[in-house]
């Protein structure tokens, strides 16, 4: 008999949906033992600061999918800790922004600096213009580092460009004078090519801009996307070299004549009518784009000697330093890459300093490659180490202290680019510090009507549902209220039964969505779909489908089971949609509002105020100690029970309501009139609400995390309930239409 109990159906399942919650409470609790781990150690090792654009997670909009750390190309420098997405080594962080765009709630938002570290970069609005009207910034000089980034600013303005300059026939001089030809100039270029603009590009160096100044064959991250004259631009990883081929070739299509070894002086004169001073003379343009980057202001390393010509601040062909003593000095991914360049491409005697005792803000690979170089002895590293002095024959370090002289014949110094801040003050540019509370704004791509449009894309499949549902409940209505013992004598019973023309087709219908409903899963662990689009509208189908494919399900089974399978079906059904319905509530009751300090301190103004015009709102006799005033004063104040005493607040708030309410309708003969016993009452609930709201906050943002993983167990066991019945439909021969 036990052996016949521990074999049913019903035991099986609670087995092994209870094996299946305990697994993914390990594989939870080991993810947040790692994201806290690393968090820890980027504390203790001072990583956490960013240095370029990087995420900000509201806790309080984040619903724990981990689809952001999955989507960053740089590794799992975002983990869950406490159920939310936290940016765990922010100096690893360099900009994709992809985190962002794979949040389906839109939790995330991208940011410059820190509330501790600001980060100076001229000020721009949405559409790239800078403080001076006319005067637009792109790429590296405006914050964005990244290739992908940089090109995708170039054709954004360029469009912009398309829209706001009228056409002139009198024109002396170009539309729009671009300076600078890297990433950012020239897509700027091809954007105002395909726009019909004229324009001039102007480049002190080489076209390229900063990429033409990587080492050789150094892989470099960007993403394919469509370009003028060029079709689709890009690979995920490729070479230098391969990048610039590519440069050259949109430059052949789009016709850009590129004014190389022109350097800019000044920009004079203002909107519509600019005078750009360089190098070889003056241009005219009606629009000025700086696309300049940092690379030439490179961070210097000040201390005696910089200047002297063995000194440089980049490595292009590591050949040219064979057999030489070389030095480089910086922890970031270029200094890392350089130093790995000369190890492998030349017999040069390779040393890497950096001041820090460890390398943290670069990456995971270029970490790796460096170690296995110097396990082969072909770089030294020195950490904890800074220079302090340079001479024609050595280099004088310091480390921990200790001062030590080395023979050397070059030094390389990859300690990044400073702003030009001089040249943007010349060119009367204002420089705004960040401190991370301003997100990145982009340019807009729709109009009204695409947004209208979108509207409609959105909300039309609950409209079609709201439709079909009422349809089926009208059609319906006599037959499902009937007993189900006298269903068989109704006419609409060969019709509606779930083996009928109509009710197996609509268990079809639910079977289909459901299916469609793991497509959010597959969606969120498939890299393939990550540049495809955002995750949110993925989401939004997820809910949809498992709320109307459950609604279905319902008027399939004719609101009851019939047999066992049906019946265990039918009773994940409902803990599925429950454990939804219930965690989309408490997502919503966790939110807190961002201006919430102003909206207490606000009410209680208010309820303060109301208490000291007692003589004109109460009726003569009352006081503020008199009760039930004095109760609706205590239980408004009073302090709320915190994160260990949850389950206890929780079932102390419907009582507490209920005691508000009383409390309230008994104020009706305290106060003169009924308004401002309503305005007082509001006041009060409002009040209380936001302090149950706020008290109540961190236990259930860790409590939600537990829940949803209940509610993916459940799901998983109503999947595996459907796809048996679905069987078993087959098996029994109900093929619905067919014969």
């Amino acid at each position: 008999m036990s052996f016949r109990y521990l074999a049913s159906p019903s035991s099986i399942i609670a087995l092994a949906s209870t094996f299946t919650f305990f697994f993914f409470v390990l594989r939870r609790r080991i993810e947040q033992r790692r994201a806290t781990g690393k968090l820890e150690e980027a504390i203790r090792l001072d990583l956490r600061a960013p240095t370029s654009l990087h995420p900000v997670i509201n806790t309080d909009l984040c619903i724990g999918s981990a689809s952001c750390i999955r989507a960053c190309p740089e590794g799992k420098i975002l983990g869950l800790v406490n159920g939310s997405a936290t940016l765990l080594q922010g100096s690893k962080c360099i900009g994709h922004g992809r985190c962002a765009a794979e949040c389906p709630v839109h939790a995330i938002t991208l940011v410059f600096g820190t509330a501790t570290r600001g980060v100076d970069l001229p000020e721009v609005n949405q559409f790239f213009e800078s403080s001076r009207p006319g005067l637009h910034i792109v790429g590296e000089l405006a914050g964005m580092g990244l290739i992908k980034n940089a090109l995708i600013q170039g054709l954004q303005v360029a469009a912009h460009f398309k829209e706001t300059l009228p056409t002139r026939s009198d024109l002396d001089g170009v539309d729009v004078a671009i300076v600078g030809a890297g990433p950012a100039g020239l897509a700027t270029a091809a954007g105002c090519r395909s726009a019909g603009l004229t324009f001039t590009v102007l480049e002190q160096d080489s076209i390229g801009g900063t990429v033409a100044h990587y080492p050789r064959q150094k892989v470099v991250m960007t993403e394919t996307l469509p370009m003028p004259f060029l079709g689709k631009f890009g690979r995920p990883r490729m070479r230098k070299e391969d990048l610039l081929k590519q440069f050259e070739t949109l430059r052949k299509r789009a016709g850009i004549q590129v004014q190389t070894g022109t350097k800019v002086h000044g920009i004079e004169g203002a909107n519509g009518d600019f005078l750009v001073v360089t190098s070889r003379g003056m241009l005219r343009a009606r629009r000025v784009v700086l696309a300049i980057g940092r690379r030439g202001s490179p961070r210097t390393l000040g201390v005696p000697g910089e200047d002297l010509p063995k000194v440089t601040y980049h490595l292009v062909d590591p050949s040219q330093y064979a057999g030489k003593k070389v030095l480089v000095v910086g922890g970031g991914d270029s200094a890392l890459e350089a130093a790995c360049a000369l190890a492998m491409e030349s017999d040069a005697e390779v040393t890497l300093i950096h001041r820090r005792a460890e390398f943290g803000r670069c990456r995971t690979a270029n970490r790796e490659r460096m170690a296995s170089l110097q396990a082969m002895g072909r770089i030294h590293i020195r950490l904890a180490t800074e220079i302090r002095a340079i001479t024609p024959t050595t280099v004088s370090l310091e480390s921990q202290g200790q001062p030590e002289r080395l023979t050397n014949d070059f030094v390389i110094a990859c300690l990044g680019g400073e702003l030009p801040a001089e040249f943007l003050k010349a060119a009367r540019v204002e420089i705004k510090r960040h401190h991370g509370t301003q997100s990145l704004v982009a340019a807009p791509t729709k109009n009204t009507l695409h947004a209208r449009q979108g509207f409609l894309r959105r909300y039309y499949p609950w409209i079609l549902a709201v439709f079909i549902v009422a349809l089926l409940a009208t059609v319906g209505n006599h037959y499902y209220l009937l007993p189900r013992h006298l269903r068989s004598l109704s006419p609409a019973h060969p019709l509606l039964r779930s083996r009928g023309l109509l009710g197996h087709g609509i268990g079809v219908l639910a079977s289909l969505l459901m299916l469609l409903n793991l497509s959010y899963m597959v969606r969120k662990r498939l890299t393939w779909f990550k540049r495809k689009a955002s995750l949110a509208p993925w989401l939004r189908f997820h809910v949809f489908a498992g709320t109307f494919g459950t609604t279905l399900i319902l008027f399939h089974a004719g609101f009851g089971g019939t047999n066992r399978l049906a019946n265990s079906t039918y009773a994940a059904l409902w803990v599925v949609l429950g454990t939804g319905l219930i965690g989309r509530y408490l997502y919503g009751f966790v939110r807190l509002p961002t201006d919430l300090d102003q909206q207490q301190e606000h009410l209680t103004e208010k309820i303060h105020d109301t208490l000291a015009h007692m003589p004109t709102l109460f009726r003569e006799g009352h006081s503020l100690g008199d009760s039930p005033l004095r109760q609706i004063v205590r239980l408004v104040q009073g302090r709320l029970p915190g994160r260990d005493r949850l389950f206890i607040t929780a079932l102390r708030i419907p009582w507490t309501w209920i005691v508000f309410a009383v409390q309230l309708v008994r104020l009706r003969s305290v106060f003169l009139d009924r308004r401002s016993q309503w305005v007082f009452a509001k006041q009060v609930m409002r009040l209380r609400g936001l302090r149950t709201r706020e008290a109540l906050h961190a236990p259930i943002k860790s409590f939600m995390s537990w829940w949803r993983l209940f509610h993916v167990v459940a799901a998983g066991i109503l999947f595996t309930l459907i796809a048996m019945h679905v069987w078993v439909s087959l098996r029994l021969g109900f093929r619905w239409f067919l014969p």
